[in-house]
């Protein structure tokens, strides 16, 4: 199976004409963040949704913790999918998709020990998708995503084997690594925000770097 790419941060549409031109199958866009990079406006997110031809999905990742505020964030910026960074409550998950049954739901799981797995079994009847990241949601300023480190690949490893809905993997990633990433996690996607970036702006080089190593990587698990 191709390992789906994830290019993260996209911070207008120039970026994101030069994401899919490499290649990328979705668009992360990053609203107000307590902390970590590629942040923009809701009126930017909305502009880049609305230039974004299909296939390719635009991922709004939402700092919001209740169905109802992010119901009026997906409103508001008219994603095709929505990304939820914090670790809400699951009852919030619930109520989400029954108010926005027609957009793509992908929950955030912070690696920070065993009690992962226990969060995407709550989560899992709610949501489309998963994605496993490196935050610290309960740090004194929340880390939701953009850390550029990785975390432990075995336990993702665990966690994709376990888990009846696609999980996509971030944290720390580049070309150089993605290629170990995927033969260990097997993730049905990856995603990245500064792997891919220099001084800020995204890098044509590095981003044709990365797609190259995520299509040798898939080619050397279908020989296997």
């Amino acid at each position: 199976m191709r390992t789906r790419i994830k290019v993260c941060c996209i911070a207008s549409p120039d970026e994101a004409r030069l994401a899919i031109e490499a290649g990328a199958d979705a668009l992360g866009l990053v609203a107000r963040m307590p902390s970590g990079p590629g942040s923009i406006a809701d009126e930017k997110i909305a502009e880049v949704a609305a230039m974004v031809p299909p296939p390719v999905a635009t991922f709004l990742l939402t700092s919001e913790t209740n169905a109802e505020a992010i119901a009026a964030h997906i409103r508001t910026t008219n994603p095709s999918t929505v990304q939820v960074v914090s670790h809400i409550d699951p009852t919030e998950s619930a109520r989400l998709a029954e108010i926005e049954p027609h957009v793509r739901r992908v929950q955030v799981i912070h690696i920070e020990g065993p009690e992962a797995l226990e969060l995407m079994a709550a989560y899992s009847p709610h949501v489309h998708a998963f994605l496993l990241d490196s935050g610290r949601p309960n740090a004194a300023v929340a880390e939701l995503g953009g850390t550029g480190r990785r975390h432990d690949w075995a336990v993702s490893a665990r966690l994709v084997r376990a888990s009846a809905r696609p999980v996509f993997l971030a944290g720390g990633m580049s070309a150089a690594n993605v290629g170990d990433a995927i033969r260990q996690v097997r993730p049905f996607g990856v995603d990245l925000c500064s792997g891919v970036r220099t001084n800020g702006r995204l890098d044509a080089a590095k981003l044709r770097a990365f797609v190259l190593a995520v299509e040798r990587a898939d080619a050397g698990l279908a020989t296997t």
